[in-house]
């Protein structure tokens, strides 16, 4: 359904927009004032008058958006004064900068989610549960299946299946930004201190997260490599775009593994071509979606992005909540 007219927020082209604050969350095209939740790409996009974003995601937006970008950065919990509303941000423990945002005018308040998780994250701040009368949630994994381990136990697991075959290198393919730097520091949390090598576009973000005082194990780009120089028993992280392509014919024999919410869906490993995969998202699994409208007391739920029909019939037909997918968010964003 469309958000009712006069909302504090509305739908357009552009994307979410508060009239109050005269910003956009998330806009799909350019606009004058962008509130951005953090820097995945389907999030923040380049050609804004200026950006408001958690100071910690600044490195990587400059990196992707253009180093002269019109930044303004903002910490967690602090409440601003844009146009008529009253505007704060709040960790959504996704990924390093990750931010729900919080907007308030006219005697009521709604909470725009962004992507979030519950579970505990040793690369970024864990998630914030804020109250607001309205509370716009992602969906992304949104079935009753979806239930994670935590990061621990699969951090463990592939450490066994990377050192259970030492005769041959071991690629595991992850996300570049949020999802590599995650299982870096998953690994550095169970112990892991070995040299860990990395795909450029990995590599590339790292420095963002070690200036955010991460902890991690030692890192490397695979390219600084003597050329011929053996990689048996070395584990190499690298975006899934790596896949199949020019740049694995350096490692001989190589095992291979996804890592990726998805994995938890029978087949997917196959349908993908990988050997294994591990199952660890950055995105809330089904309790923790739950817990996380319960704890905002919103009287109004509306939900984009993944099975949101689906998530919205059950807060309504189970919870008694009033629940709504959200048309065109998902589009928009």
């Amino acid at each position: 359904m469309p958000l009712p007219a006069g909302s504090l927020l509305e739908l357009t082209p552009q994307g979410l927009y508060c009239p109050a604050a005269a910003a956009w969350i998330d806009p799909c095209r350019p606009v004058p004032r962008a509130l951005i939740t953090h820097a995945h790409a389907d999030h923040a996009r380049p050609g804004c008058g200026e950006y408001w974003a958690i100071g910690a995601s600044e490195t990587i937006l400059r990196q992707r958006l253009g180093a002269t970008i019109n930044l303004i950065p903002v910490d967690y919990g602090q409440l601003h004064r844009i146009g008529d509303a009253r505007v704060s941000f709040h960790s959504a423990g996704h990924v390093l900068g990750s931010a729900q945002i919080r907007l308030e005018a006219g005697g009521e308040s709604w909470l725009v989610s962004g992507d979030y998780k519950r579970c505990a994250d040793p690369s970024c701040a864990p998630f914030a549960p804020v109250r607001a009368d309205v509370f716009i949630t992602e969906a992304t994994f949104g079935l009753p299946i979806y239930r994670w381990r935590s990061g621990a136990q699969v951090a463990a697991d592939i450490v066994q299946w990377w050192r259970g075959a030492p005769e041959r290198p071991s690629l595991l393919f992850a996300y570049a930004f949020g999802k590599a730097q995650r299982l870096l520091a998953e690994l550095a949390a169970i112990g892991v201190r070995e040299e860990v090598l990395l795909h450029g576009a990995v590599e590339a973000l790292m420095p963002a997260y070690r200036e955010a005082g991460v902890v991690l194990p030692p890192t490397q780009a695979v390219s600084a490599l003597a050329k011929g120089e053996s990689l048996a028993g070395r584990l190499v992280i690298a975006p899934p775009s790596a896949h199949r392509s020019v740049w694995m014919r350096r490692f001989k024999l190589p095992q291979t593994a996804f890592v990726s919410g998805w994995m938890a869906v029978r087949g997917a490993r196959r349908r993908r071509g990988y050997e294994r995969g591990f199952v660890l998202s950055d995105h809330a699994d089904w309790p923790g979606l739950l817990q996380s409208v319960k704890e905002s007391g919103a009287r109004q739920v509306y939900v984009t992005h993944g099975n949101s029909d689906g998530l919205a019939r059950y807060l309504r037909e189970v919870e008694g909540l009033s629940a709504e997918p959200l048309e065109g968010a998902a589009a928009a964003a």
